[in-house]
C-alpha cells in the first residue's frame, strides 16, 4: 500500500513507537496509583512525555501540558472553558467540525473571518475587521486539513493579545511539521493530536494551557481524594480517570522522533514529495489542483471535473493508493473554497513515503482517471 492519508493519521510509525507501546504493556501500571516500580515507571514516562512536548512547543511549564485522547478532546475543553451561550466568537473559514460542532452546541454567536485560499494577508485582515466589531474569543486552525493552507496564526495571536481577546489554536495539521511556539503565540490554548504529525498512537493528544480550564469530565486523579471537586491545578484538573499509558508511551517515542529529525526537515521532505505529485496531477485533463508556492503545507486537494471524488478515491484504494475524499469533516472549508458539492480528493504524504512511491501513485492516478472517463 502507498499510504498518502497522513492528514487523517500517520499510519506508518517509527519502529521506536511500536517498541515503546509493547514495552509499556509489559512494564507500566497506572501513574499516581502506587509507589511500586510499575507505577513509578509509568509516572516517569508520563512526565517525560510532557517534558518532550514542552521542549518541542516551547512551553515553559510541562505541567501546563494536558494529555488528552485527541485534538477534538482538547478543543472541547478549550472551547467550553472560554465560550458560553451568546459569546461572540470569530473563526476562520477553514475550521474543522471539532471546532464548529462544540460552538454550535453551546449556542455561540459566530462570525466567520472568511478569506481566499492561500491568501494569508487577506486572512489576517478578515480577522482584524471581525475583532474590531467586538469579540469574546477567537478560534483558528493553523493549517487547513483539506487544502494545507497555512494561516497566519502568529499574527492573529498578536492582534488578539493587543485587544485582550483569548485565542484557541487548532494545531492538528501543524504540530510536528510547522513551528508551534506556545510562548510566542500567547494563545490561551493550543490543541493537537498525538497520532498525526507527532507519530504517536491513535487515542492520544495534547492541550497546551496558558492558565487553568474547565473540566469536561470529573473523576479520580490519584491524589487529593478527599476533595469533592476536581483539583484546581494542572494537569490533574483536566485528567480524570486512568491514563492511556500505552498511548502515552508511544507518543513519548513519537515526540522524541520528531525532535531528533526536526519539524523543519520533516516539512521540507514532505513538501518535496507533494510538489512531485502536484506537478504530475496538474497535467491531467480537467483536473483542478489546489496548490500554492507559499502558505501551504504538504497537504493538498484536487478534483477532476466529471468524476466523483469518492469514486476516484475508492478506485485508487482498491489499487493500493490510500487517500481520502469527500468533505474531510470540514464543510466550512469546502464552502469557503467552493468545493462543497462533491468535495475533493486529499493527498498528504509523510516522512515515511519515498519518491518512488509518489511517482507510482501519480501514475496510478493518471491511469485511473482515464479509466473512469
Amino acid at each position: 500500500m502507498i499510504y498518502l492519508d497522513n492528514a487523517a493519521t500517520s499510519f506508518q510509525k517509527p519502529i521506536s513507537v511500536k517498541k515503546r507501546v509493547i514495552y509499556s504493556m509489559e512494564n507500566f501500571s497506572s501513574p499516581g496509583r502506587g509507589g511500586y516500580p510499575a507505577a513509578m515507571r509509568a509516572a516517569e514516562c508520563e512526565y517525560h512525555c510532557r517534558e518532550l512536548a514542552a521542549k518541542l512547543f516551547n512551553c515553559s511549564d510541562p505541567e501546563k501540558i494536558v494529555i488528552t485522547s485527541s485534538a477534538t478532546h482538547g478543543l472541547n475543553i478549550a472551547i467550553k472553558s472560554l465560550v458560553h451561550k451568546g459569546s461572540r466568537v470569530v473563526i476562520s473559514g477553514y475550521e474543522h467540525n471539532a471546532v464548529l460542532r462544540p460552538l454550535h452546541a453551546i449556542g455561540a454567536d459566530l462570525t466567520v473571518a472568511s478569506s481566499p485560499l492561500f491568501d494569508a494577508e487577506s486572512a489576517f485582515q478578515a480577522f482584524a475587521s471581525a475583532i474590531e466589531k467586538g469579540t469574546d474569543v477567537v478560534v483558528c486552525n493553523h493549517v487547513s486539513n483539506v487544502f494545507g493552507f497555512v494561516l497566519p496564526v502568529n499574527d492573529i495571536a498578536e492582534l488578539c493579545k493587543s485587544k485582550g481577546v483569548p485565542m484557541i489554536v487548532d494545531a492538528s495539521q501543524s504540530a510536528g511539521t510547522i513551528d508551534v511556539d506556545f510562548e510566542k503565540l500567547s494563545a490561551q490554548f493550543v490543541a493537537m493530536p498525538g497520532h498525526k504529525g507527532l507519530y504517536g498512537p491513535q487515542g492520544t493528544g495534547l492541550l497546551l494551557c496558558k492558565d487553568t480550564a474547565v473540566p469536561i469530565m470529573e473523576g479520580g486523579t490519584g491524589g487529593n481524594s478527599l476533595m469533592e471537586d476536581m483539583p484546581d491545578f494542572l494537569p490533574d484538573r483536566l485528567e480524570a480517570g486512568t491514563h492511556n499509558m500505552c498511548g502515552i508511551a508511544g507518543l513519548d517515542a513519537g515526540l522524541a522522533f520528531v525532535i531528533k529529525k526536526t519539524p523543519e526537515a520533516i516539512r521540507a521532505y514532505e513538501y518535496k514529495l507533494s510538489r512531485i505529485l502536484i506537478e504530475r496531477l496538474k497535467n491531467i485533463n480537467r483536473a483542478e489542483v489546489f496548490e500554492a508556492k507559499h502558505d501551504q503545507s504538504a497537504v493538498f486537494s484536487f478534483r477532476v471535473r466529471g468524476i466523483d471524488s469518492e469514486i476516484l478515491a475508492d478506485s485508487l484504494g482498491r489499487q493500493g493508493v490510500a487517500v481520502r475524499a469527500g468533505l474531510h469533516c470540514a464543510p466550512l472549508a469546502h464552502k469557503t473554497v467552493g468545493t462543497v458539492e462533491g468535495g475533493t480528493v486529499r493527498i498528504s504524504p509523510s516522512v515515511f513515503n519515498t519518491t518512488q512511491e509518489v511517482l507510482k501513485a501519480a501514475e496510478i492516478i493518471e491511469q485511473t482517471v482515464k479509466k473512469l472517463r
